[in-house]
């Protein structure tokens, strides 16, 4: 199926493993031009030069750090430099460490919505104009789906997310009459090095095997098994994609089924 997006300009961060790249990689893949951002400078540089060999698409490594205050002005510039535009946002950033619900402090508080809610809403907002002076535009979070069904150990992450889709929501009836479309991707647990992250965590704290940790998550998700990346890319491509231009506001989890609630 042709996605309707060759030659379009994205923006894709956490582009150096895991979601974001498989991200990268399907957007590429359908013709897109990329800027990819994360902090891993050498990842991104490698990614780039693999892009631009297997697709014979631009691709510009901008690394950038969404927890300095600084960094979505500058990182929205450089992306609109380096293509001459942006017509594809992924937001996408790693989470904050595991923590204990009832012990937060002001400095962990402040810092998860720097990295989770404010600098991806400054950067959406740098970038939101240009789309809708041109009057087409795609904005995708990547989230979790602990937005819908909390995570104890990841109150940081929660509460930060959270916040960011209350913006996009709102948003999105803003900027829709100008052909901009807002959305949200929420990814269950798939098979990450963030995702090995938090199961390893949860083994030291725990006093677990690595091993008994997934096998306690995999028989909470019906499918059985933990997601592939290229699973939940295809669905943040669709969202980018010229079919999906009726589809706005909406924030859908890729989770196998482990979400117990109604959408």
């Amino acid at each position: 199926m042709d996605l309707g997006i060759r030659g379009r300009r994205a923006l894709v961060g956490g582009a150096s493993s895991g979601l974001g790249r498989a991200v990268a990689e399907r957007l590429a893949a359908e013709g897109c031009d990329l800027a990819i951002s994360a902090r891993r400078a050498a990842l991104l540089e490698d990614l780039a030069a693999e892009l631009v060999a297997r697709h014979g698409v631009r691709a510009i490594a901008l690394p950038a750090d969404l927890a300095d205050p600084a960094a979505p002005a500058a990182l929205a510039a450089a992306a609109v430099e380096a293509l001459g535009g942006i017509d594809i946002l992924v937001l996408n950033a790693g989470g904050p460490p595991p923590s204990d619900p009832t012990r937060t402090d002001a400095a962990g508080w402040a810092a998860a919505f720097q990295l989770l809610a404010t600098s991806p809403i400054e950067l959406a907002s740098a970038l939101l104009p240009g789309m809708r002076k041109r009057g087409w535009g795609r904005v995708v979070s990547i989230g979790s789906y602990a937005i819908r069904q909390p995570i104890e150990e990841l109150v940081y992450s929660n509460a930060g997310r959270s916040a960011l889709v209350a913006w996009l929501k709102t948003v999105s009836r803003v900027v829709a009459p100008d052909g901009v479309t807002v959305n949200g991707a929420f990814p269950g647990r798939h098979a990450t090095p963030r995702i090995e992250q938090l199961d390893r965590a949860t083994a030291e704290r725990t006093g677990r095997t690595l091993e008994e940790v997934r096998a306690g998550h995999l028989a909470s998700i019906p499918a059985g098994r933990y997601g592939q990346p290229d699973e939940f890319a295809g669905y943040v491509a669709w969202l980018c994609s010229e079919p999906a231009a009726y589809q706005t506001g909406t924030f859908t989890s890729i989770d196998g089924g482990i979400v117990i609630g109604l959408p």
